[in-house]
């Protein structure tokens, strides 16, 4: 497996929308590893494949806690057949968007089809957080970022902020 470089806003690629994927073959169970581990590395919840420069509509997720055992998700092809009226609202952060956070209302439970990590076709009932990074990283698929939701001058600052650690190389986090 190997750790790919995650794609921060502003880029131009993260607002890309994905294309689907015609089958899950051994490229795409490769490619789910490498996000996986990749996301795992950057303390993450979940990653869509645009995030590491991927149009393809793969997202990984794993809501475990540190110290649980693993429950890697996998979605190929996600869809959002229903989605609840009742909203839920959660503080988002988003490894494209590192260092910020902001509330966003969603709808607390959604229905999403989808191909799993051998292809098979599923649906599942998510509801609260699952819910939430359901359509958090459903979003990536569709060129869209958690920052999209708030008001122009708030996330014109996050993407000013942003934009200035992208061209601060000597900036170190640690």
């Amino acid at each position: 497996m190997t750790i790919k470089t995650i794609l921060t806003e502003p880029n131009k690629i993260l607002r890309k929308i994905s294309e689907p994927v015609e089958k899950v073959g051994d490229e795409e169970r490769k490619l789910m590893k490498d996000m996986l581990e990749t996301m795992y590395s950057a303390r993450g919840i979940g990653l869509a494949a645009i995030q590491i420069g991927i149009p393809k509509r793969i997202i990984v997720m794993d809501l475990s806690k540190e110290d649980e055992k693993k429950e890697p998700r996998y979605f190929v092809n996600p869809i959002i057949k229903n989605k609840n009226e009742e909203l839920a609202t959660y503080e988002e952060g988003c490894l494209s968007v590192p260092g910020q956070f902001a509330e966003i209302q969603r709808p607390n439970k959604c229905e999403v089809e989808y191909l799993d990590y051998d292809g098979k076709k599923k649906i599942l009932h998510a509801t609260g957080l699952l819910a939430t990074c359901i359509q958090h990283e459903l979003d990536h698929c569709n060129g869209k970022l958690f920052i999209d939701y708030l008001s122009k001058l708030k996330k014109s600052i996050i993407i000013k902020k942003l934009s200035k650690q992208k061209n601060n190389p000597d900036r170190i986090v640690v």
